[in-house]
């Protein structure tokens, strides 16, 4: 099915992004101008909750909280799945002036208890867990469960219990904080080695009128909840550029993503675009056949693909199935999520294998010296501009690693074109090195996914006596395929170099995955590699 060439487009030069200082008026000019207009779509009732009853219950929220003795600049847990608790305790604290640190329910309580000790939280905010998902752990901070009853009707009460009183001398991180901060975000990874990302309100605007700006959301889009909101492809790509634009999100009943149900849910909010990370899109994709309903789904202007590379052959597939633009964007917690993206035709062309042009901020590729790289060639990407993060809390020395004269060293590696599109070939920290030779591996898993039958691949280093490191492929074969580890391997002699093919491949049933969807690494080196 061919793509539309247009159907994205509001009118020229006439689209403008909302004005915004950070997440404690996201709701205002909302409130304002279309108090009764939908703003969420919540559980398996599909109840509509106006802007108006939003602002009410996060102001109701604020209030409760401003009687706990907490003091602006303050730092505060956020535990609870995608839901209208999340939402409600999200604003309400920011209207409290508190800085609010949303964390992954699935983490174990050691986890939950060391972020929120070394960030210095002062309480933690609890809303419902996810359904059939284990209960969320208990912490070593005092705990104020929040539940959201929302009716029928579109009307809705906010139940918080703050009868454990706050902490009152904190140690962590918290002290570097200030109410000009938002939020602070962990960066994935496990406890040792996830960092926080301290955002401040005029991060979170930045952040939220570029997204807003790139795909032109306005208050007759809308769309389902995807990505988890404790990190920031769904916080700010899906949840608070929609709000601030005027639009309205649809979390799903289950409190996260549901393949059964999606398509379901898209109908019920009449939606017009949706993000997620390539795995999402490859179930999607892969069970369009049965699940996708064509014609009897509202038409999407776009669909967005986030957080992990995303191969061309499945783009164009996405593309020929829902009959949309698929546009690549990148983005990073540091960055307060989105750096570039491919943008909406006709605003410019799509290339695909790309992840698009920068969005409000400076961008350069630069060489192991520090120098810009000419047109074309590699190197790693640095971002300067008003999303990015001044650092990291507590970690002064990372801090000076990774931030150079308030430009963001990403530790990615890419390279520009002469349109400005970048293109990225892999992670600095990945690569692996073959008796001196250096591969991306991301590379390679964007060669494999290409194979016939190949549904996901990933690439790890094997420890080698004599070069070092050789390569080894973890496949995923799509169900029937009948292909083996011989026919992808000569699929892959045809296309990379020599010391590029995998010495090892390993057919195997699924790979793991971090919360947010990406591949994780760390777990299929240490089954893998050995």
């Amino acid at each position: 099915m061919a793509v539309p060439a247009a159907a994205s487009v509001r009118g020229a030069d006439r689209y403008q992004p909302p004005e915004i200082t950070g997440l404690a008026d996201l709701l205002d000019r909302q409130v304002r101008e279309r108090p009764r207009a939908r703003a969420l779509i919540v559980t398996g009732d599909r109840v509509h909750l106006s802007y108006r009853a939003l602002a009410a219950l996060a102001d109701d929220v604020a209030a409760r909280l401003g009687g706990t003795g907490l003091r602006r600049g303050d730092a505060i847990g956020l535990v609870c799945a995608n839901n209208a608790e999340f939402v409600v305790a999200l604003l309400g604290a920011a209207r409290a002036g508190l800085v609010v640190a949303p964390l992954d329910p699935a983490l174990p309580g050691s986890q939950l208890s060391a972020r929120l000790e070394a960030l210095g939280a002062r309480a933690l905010l609890l809303g419902p867990a996810a359904a059939d998902a284990p209960p969320i752990a208990q912490v070593r901070v005092p705990t104020w469960p929040l539940r959201v009853v929302a009716s029928r009707a579109g009307t809705a009460a906010v139940a918080l219990d703050t009868g454990a009183r706050a902490v009152r001398d904190v140690r962590g991180a918290a002290h570097e904080l200030s109410d000009h901060d938002a939020l602070v975000l962990f960066t994935a990874g496990t406890t040792d080695r996830a960092r926080m990302v301290p955002l401040t309100h005029a991060n979170v605007a930045a952040s939220v009128r570029g997204i807003c700006a790139t795909y032109e959301l306005g208050p007759g889009d809308a769309t389902v909840a995807v990505m988890p909101f404790f990190h920031g492809h769904g916080l700010f790509a899906a949840l608070l550029a929609s709000l601030a634009g005027g639009g309205c999100v649809l979390l799903p009943e289950r409190g996260r993503f549901s393949a059964r149900t999606f398509w379901d849910d898209m109908r019920a909010a009449a939606a017009t675009w949706f993000t997620a990370v390539p795995a999402i899109h490859e179930i999607l994709l892969d069970r369009a056949e049965i699940a996708y309903p064509g014609p009897q789904t509202p038409p999407l202007k776009f669909v967005r693909s986030c957080s992990a590379p995303l191969n061309t052959a499945t783009q164009r597939a996405l593309e020929r199935t829902f009959g949309a633009p698929l546009l690549s964007a990148y983005g990073m917690t540091e960055s307060t999520h989105q750096v570039t993206s491919e943008p909406l035709p006709p605003r410019g062309p799509l290339k695909h294998g790309s992840v698009g042009r920068p969005t409000g901020v400076a961008l350069r590729v630069v060489d192991q010296d520090g120098r810009t790289c000419p047109v074309g060639t590699q190197g790693e990407v640095w971002v300067h501009g008003p999303t990015v993060a001044r650092g990291y809390l507590g970690d002064p020395g990372e801090t000076a690693r990774s931030f150079t004269d308030e430009w963001l060293r990403t530790g990615d590696l890419g390279a520009l074109d002469k349109e400005g599109y970048l293109s990225l070939t892999g992670r600095i920290k990945n690569l692996i090195d073959r008796g001196g030779e250096k591969i991306s591996p991301e590379h390679v898993e964007d060669i494999l996914a290409g194979c016939p039958g190949v549904a996901e691949a990933a690439v790890f280093a094997i420890p080698d006596a004599t070069y070092g490191q050789r390569v080894g492929a973890a496949v995923v074969v799509r169900g029937g395929e009948g292909i083996g580890a011989e026919q992808i391997l000569r699929y892959c002699r045809d296309r990379l170099a020599s010391f590029e093919v995998p010495d090892r491949i390993a057919l195997v049933a699924a790979l793991p995955h971090t919360a947010k969807g990406g591949l994780d690494r760390l777990a299929v080196e240490a089954r893998y590699a050995p």
